[in-house]
């Protein structure tokens, strides 16, 4: 527990802003999400709105020297679960797009992923983006303090798997604060009464990532995108939240 640092009302105060300014940028965004748009064009929109509002886009050059991210947004389309590359690709009718920002600002993160659907898409995969965005709520509906890390898999899991769906088991949630990737490791799986007992203070992620097929991922030679070993869509929602005193406070609405 000594390595999970309790935020502060000042800090949690300035993650409550850089959170908003995710969420705006999602809402700036939303309109250009449509069939012949580029996700090249949605990075530039983001890197230019976040960069405007005085932040840092906190993906843009993130990872190992070697091979660092190269956009602002995660832009995650059909079959891709994460970390997909903002290129060229055009967004056609029926896509669905997972769209994954993140901003640096005054010194602290704001995290959150939306998954969009582009047209009309099949209601098979309609189902998918739903249930995705129910498994998140069911995640966050577990939060307060004494709950543990496990429940929230086991909520995800639970709802997820029963209605045939894979859960992701490679990638996790996070905490958030000074660095983008910090303890404690939210799993979107698990055991009921199981992992870290939660406080006020603790400040992290939960940001399922659900696959109409299997749950097996394979990642791409450009060492960041992730995809589903089936070719099967996937869908994720992410929030990052402050454990309360009597539940939690969503910090990216």
């Amino acid at each position: 527990m000594s390595r999970i640092a309790l935020k502060s009302a000042r800090e949690i105060e300035v993650m409550h802003r850089a959170g908003g300014l995710v969420a705006e940028t999602f809402r700036v965004l939303e309109p250009y999400v449509k069939p012949g748009v580029t996700l090249k064009e949605l990075d530039r929109l983001a890197e230019e709105h976040i960069r405007k509002a005085g932040a840092t886009p906190a993906y843009l050059g993130y990872g190992p020297r070697t091979n660092p991210f190269p956009g602002t947004i995660c832009a995650s389309v059909n079959e891709v679960i994460c970390h997909g590359i903002p290129d060229g690709r055009v967004l056609m009718d029926g896509d669905i797009l997972g769209m994954d920002i993140g901003v640096l600002l005054d010194g602290y993160y704001g995290d959150a992923c939306y998954t969009y659907t582009v047209g009309g898409v099949s209601a098979e995969v309609q189902a998918l983006v739903d249930t995705t965005r129910q498994c998140l709520q069911a995640g966050l509906d577990v939060v307060k303090p004494g709950a543990r890390t496990g429940d929230i898999g086991h909520a995800i899991q639970t709802l997820a798997e029963s209605r045939g769906y894979g859960v992701v088991r490679e990638y996790t949630g996070h905490g958030v604060g000074k660095r983008l990737h910090e303890e404690p490791t939210i799993y979107h799986w698990g055991a009921r009464y199981t992992g870290l007992k939660l406080q006020p203070g603790m400040v992290f992620t939960i940001e399922p990532m659900i696959n109409l097929g299997t749950p097996e991922t394979r990642l791409l030679a450009d060492g960041w995108t992730v995809i589903t070993a089936d070719k099967k869509p996937s869908a994720q929602f992410e929030h990052t939240l402050v454990v309360t005193a009597k539940g939690c406070d969503v910090l990216t609405l």
